[in-house]
């Protein structure tokens, strides 16, 4: 497959952090490396530069079919390092649509004949399954694989991955809990407080990204509110997270543009066991009172009619999440 070219590379990286719930501006011009971008999810905004190129066999006969990797072209020694957040060095493989990660230290200085960083093919069709995949190579370096939308839990934590990678033990929990796997609390308990940091890092993570795509793709990507696509949604809970009884089954999931879920989470509007989003009279009279009512006439119009259903009734919001939701919230 021939190399992706900028473009495709950067829409690549741009749609990636959008399936992470995030959003990724180019910073810099694009056409070399690395390219930066600027980050921002509903928690945090930062910098990230990506060194990054497309992941190819590149061999002839010699060189073993799974065996592929990028060559460090147009770019000098030492690579130079974002003093505002991570520096990623990245491959793509445009076929999965997947990335490996590599380790930035054992990379930030190399020879002037452009030379190229390996990964087994397999690593990342093993990420494309379970969300997460580590190849061992043998200059001990631990390569990451990882599917799209696991690329802001790869921004944030990469220097973990990779140094926790490196422990076999744990580098077999990492992959276990990213494919959904049982990790068990004597597996837990073996490893170092740093090492369960990190784990536990990736588990609510991973259960977050595979939560978002269950709800996402059963609404067919579309708010079930206002009924627009456009890919500005999220996945909400109904039950919130940490409420008794609440699961992350695709049942105690919405799919909402980020407007209404904010709204939704705050008790301004609430979701009835007939399935119609209603506006919260009571909440709408704090925000009055607080001089915060502004626009909510606009707001409130696609509300107080039955909401958008997924396809497939086994999807339905289920009614006892909806009943527990609101007398969690008091409504």
């Amino acid at each position: 497959m021939p190399a992706a070219g900028p473009k495709a590379i950067i829409q690549a990286i741009k749609e990636a952090f959008i399936e992470a719930s995030a959003s990724a501006v180019l910073i810099s011009d694009g056409t070399s490396n690395p390219r930066k971008f600027y980050v921002t999810t509903r928690e945090t905004s930062f910098p990230v530069w990506v060194y990054i190129w497309t992941l190819t066999h590149g061999g002839g006969a010699a060189r073993p079919q799974d065996e592929y990797r990028i060559q460090l072209t147009s770019v000098v020694s030492p690579l130079r390092e974002n003093p505002d957040g991570p520096t990623l060095l990245l491959g793509y493989e445009p076929e999965s649509q997947c990335f490996a990660g590599f380790d930035l230290n054992k990379h930030l200085t190399f020879s002037t004949q452009s030379p190229s960083i390996q990964i087994n093919i397999n690593t990342l069709r093993e990420a494309d399954k379970n969300g997460l995949a580590f190849s061992r190579k043998g200059n001990d370096e631990i390569a990451v694989g990882f599917r799209a939308d696991n690329i802001l839990l790869y921004s944030l934590n990469s220097k973990n991955l990779h140094e926790s990678g490196a422990d076999a033990a744990i580098s077999e929990l990492l992959s276990k809990a990213d494919g959904f796997k049982l990790v068990t609390d004597d597996e837990i308990n073996t490893l170092t407080p740093e090492r369960k940091r990190v784990l536990t890092k990736v588990l609510r993570l991973a259960r977050d990204g595979d939560f978002r795509r269950k709800v996402i793709d059963a609404y067919s990507r579309r708010c079930c509110v206002t009924g627009l696509q456009l890919r500005l949604i999220d996945a909400a809970h109904i039950l919130p997270v940490g409420a008794p009884g609440s699961s992350d089954d695709v049942q105690n999931g919405l799919c909402l543009s980020p407007t209404y879920h904010r709204a939704y989470d705050l008790g301004l509007i609430y979701l009835t066991e007939d399935r119609k989003m209603m506006l919260n009279h009571q909440k709408r009279e704090e925000f009055v009172r607080l001089g915060l009512g502004g626009g909510l006439q606009e707001f409130k119009l696609p509300l107080d009619r039955g909401i958008f259903l997924p396809g497939n009734k086994n999807h339905w919001p289920s009614k006892n999440f909806i009943e527990a939701a609101n007398r969690f919230r008091a409504i």
